[in-house]
């Protein structure tokens, strides 16, 4: 199996992922404008999925077009509820709001990766998660907040599954990578049959 790539992400859990699978990585973030290309997407009435995959070729292509013959990785996660964008909170305060959509109900974490070599996609795959949050009052959901430091509430939309997260949900499908936001075994897969 091939197993060194360049990850196109300064996230820590992505990070984490591909190093407890052994593939071999170096980091270097593409520094995507997001939120431009969000709003250019939702313009357009694009739904969540078509955006994380998007991003994540966007993200790719970026570092790729620099690396001659290099294997690079993109990625991106974002929360469909009910076909509405969840991005990740900026501000405590839009922390709480989300919570606020998303108590009581299901939504979809999406994760979408993209493998590009030369700055062209050779590669993309997207998976779903399905969560079903429990219901809370505003006072449980300030208390969940004021457990989580800064750094991971920015990082990690506002639950982190691996973490204190967990408690938030009644049900949740779906593959605990794709959650934390790297799909790897279809990862390995592909990289496998590079061979």
């Amino acid at each position: 199996m091939l197993n060194k790539i360049i990850l196109a992400s300064k996230s820590k859990v992505r990070k984490e992922i591909l190093d407890k699978n052994n593939i071999e990585c170096t980091v270097e973030p593409s520094n995507v404008d997001e939120d431009i290309v969000k709003a250019s997407l939702l313009k357009e009435q694009a739904s969540p999925e078509i955006i994380s995959k998007n991003l994540a070729e966007l993200k790719a292509n970026k570092i790729s077009i620099k690396k001659n013959d290099e294997i690079v990785l993109g990625a991106d996660s974002v929360i469909d509820l009910d076909g509405e964008l969840i991005s990740k909170p900026k501000s405590r305060e839009q922390a709480m709001e989300i919570l606020k959509k998303l108590n009581g109900k299901l939504h979809f974490l999406i994760s979408s990766v993209c493998i590009s070599k030369n700055g062209s996609m050779i590669w993309n795959y997207t998976d779903k998660a399905k969560l079903t949050m429990k219901k809370f009052s505003d006072e449980d959901l300030e208390d969940y907040l004021s457990k989580i430091p800064d750094e991971t509430l920015y990082a990690y939309n506002v639950y982190q599954i691996e973490g204190e997260g967990r408690n938030l949900f009644e049900k949740i499908e779906g593959s605990e990578d794709t959650i934390m936001g790297l799909p790897v075994k279809r990862i390995k897969e592909y990289m496998g049959s590079l061979q």
